[in-house]
């Protein structure tokens, strides 16, 4: 017992126990570190919140869902898909309770296409699986997205927002044609898949 020292704090440590003192500073270092961490998510969050409360990042239009089909660009005569001048396609879809108008709309492969879509009732889902296509159709507003389809086929469009009670069987169709076949086809003809 001679051997040992008297104040128990000047003994050597046994292998592989870290000094208090080294422990509390490395927890305060952890512990700035995930403060700075925090305050640097917290200012993201707000500076984002209020950059978005400035200027929207979304295309807002708005429409009056009652009266759209009476004329403008959601009016009967303009549904379907439209070739603009510079090429691209167009196409102008309705959701209501419980299908979309046109049912099927033809496009062109490898050609840039916009959906614009508008809701006469409640809010539905716009979903093209397999491509970049997912977005909310909602009342009184215009929601538009933008895709390029690489392969010819039928692309179906389920309603993924739940409407009501006929929900499951609000489907669409997209049938991706190759551009020959497209350009040969009468407006009319591009608002629909029946074979004429």
């Amino acid at each position: 017992m001679a051997d040992t020292p008297p104040d128990p704090p000047q003994r050597p440590l046994p292998d592989g126990i870290v000094p208090a003192d080294v422990v509390a500073r490395t927890e305060r270092r952890w512990l700035g570190v995930m403060v700075a961490m925090l305050v640097v998510m917290m200012a993201v969050i707000v500076l984002t919140g209020i950059t978005h409360a400035i200027s929207p990042p979304s295309n807002v239009e708005t429409i009056d869902p009652t009266t759209l089909h009476l004329g403008g660009e959601f009016a009967e005569s303009n549904l379907g898909t439209a070739q603009e001048r510079d090429g691209s396609l167009t196409v102008r879809l309705i959701g209501g309770q419980y299908g979309f108008a046109p049912a099927c709309t033809k496009v062109a492969v490898d050609t840039p296409v916009k959906f614009r879509l508008t809701s006469t009732d409640v809010i539905h889902g716009f979903l093209l699986p397999s491509t970049n296509v997912n977005t909310m159709v909602v009342p009184g507003f215009v929601a538009e997205v933008r895709t390029t389809f690489t392969r010819p086929g039928i692309y179906r469009m389920p309603c993924n927002e739940f409407c009501g009670a006929g929900h499951h069987g609000m489907w669409a169709r997209v049938s991706v044609v190759p551009k020959d076949q497209f350009q040969s086809l009468a407006p009319t003809e591009r608002s629909g898949c029946v074979q004429q």
